[in-house]
């Protein structure tokens, strides 16, 4: 039977665990008989739950997120796992040393307090957080812990702000045909071409084969990517999609199948050597000298893609069928990215609707006074 006991002057927890392991828990000094029975209550109600772990096997924090990373890595990109290690490594400090059962959630909101007063881009923090609730949820899952004290945290607020993120640019018809104009070479206005009428990444278009062009359907099938001089598959089954490609883009993929070196891996776009091209110097040497050319400004290769999106948006298309076209997980995630460049104003949609319902069989209807 549990009970609290005093030796050599300090009040001591004697208790049974699960396995009939009798434990003596002394206590710090100075702690109430109240605190101790509150601590022996939540032993009791531990053992009750089969959550108990004897104090001297809990894990550190930085234990628990190295097991967690170790986990992580088979299932993860390296840029992501990496990302997940630089935050594991440079933003948990004053964490590292607790024990994982001592990380409450006042500790997580003074980290997220201590951090937005020392002006860290609200971006970033989310991020980081994110990282720190699955490290948390591990511990929950491996029974470290029986309550994630991140759940009831209270999260830094604050739009996603316009001002932390980059600002879509997008291209307009003529600005389109300057830059296709100011690329001289016959590959890479081939490669800007298709981002712009697509809208795929610039990951995907590095990535595609000649065996992924569907000529008689004219679509092109997107089932990995390479970035960062490595290759994987796409992140999610919405990526791997077919793109409804038009007849003059398809004209220009055969002029360019013809002028292609042949190349072991089949790619559409290969580098000299025959292997995939690096998106560095994609950018640097060809897109930015184009555009400089062109004098268009500041442009990321990805407004290529909000390029896509908002022609397709503008054209009245359907905002399904460009979700997928995108490869978004949802429509939703596709009207959170461009929902801005939607009309406030249709008078179109006003009088369609009028037409459906009055006109439908040949007559307008009369209301009454």
């Amino acid at each position: 039977m549990a009970c609290i006991a005093k030796r050599r002057g300090r009040l001591c927890l004697d208790y049974y665990d699960n396995h009939g392991k009798r434990h003596r828990q002394a206590l710090k000094k100075g702690i109430t008989k109240k605190k101790a029975r509150e601590k022996l209550r939540e032993i009791e109600d531990q053992l009750a739950k089969g959550l108990y772990i004897s104090e001297t096997k809990i894990l550190t924090f930085k234990r628990v997120a190295e097991d967690w990373l170790i986990h992580k890595k088979p299932n993860l990109r390296a840029s992501t796992w990496s990302v997940y290690e630089g935050h594991t490594k440079n933003h948990f400090g004053e964490f590292e040393n607790f024990k994982i059962n001592r990380i409450t959630t006042a500790k997580i909101e003074k980290f997220i307090t201590d951090r937005q007063s020392q002006g860290i881009n609200i971006l970033t923090l989310r991020k980081i957080l994110v990282t720190l609730g699955q490290i948390m949820r591990y511990a929950v899952r491996h029974r470290y812990i029986s309550h994630n004290p991140f759940t009831d945290a209270e999260r830094p607020r604050g739009s996603q702000g316009e001002s932390d993120k980059q600002p879509i640019r997008v291209l307009t018809p003529d600005e389109i045909n300057s830059l296709l104009e100011a690329t001289e070479n016959h590959k890479y206005r081939t490669i800007f071409r298709l981002a712009i009428m697509s809208g795929a990444r610039q990951g995907e278009i590095l990535g595609l084969k000649w065996s992924d062009v569907d000529w008689d359907n004219s679509q092109i099938h997107i089932q990995r990517t390479y970035n960062n001089q490595a290759w994987y598959k796409t992140k999610t089954k919405t990526s791997n999609r077919k793109i409804d490609l038009g007849p003059s883009m398809m004209a220009e993929l055969r002029k360019w199948r013809l002028a292609c070196l042949p190349n072991k891996l089949n790619l559409i776009f290969p580098n000299k050597a025959g292997g995939p091209i690096n998106h560095n110097n994609l950018v640097s040497r060809y897109f930015e000298t184009a555009l400089e050319s062109a004098e268009l400004g500041k442009v990321r290769f990805h407004d290529l893609r909000h390029t896509y999106a908002s022609l397709l948006i503008q054209q009245g298309e359907n905002i399904k069928y460009i979700q997928s076209q995108l490869g978004h997980s949802s429509p939703t995630v596709t009207l959170n990215v461009y929902a801005h460049l939607m009309k406030s104003v249709n008078q179109e949609a006003a009088c369609r609707l009028e037409n459906t319902i009055f006109e439908a069989d040949g007559h307008k209807m009369v209301t009454k006074g």
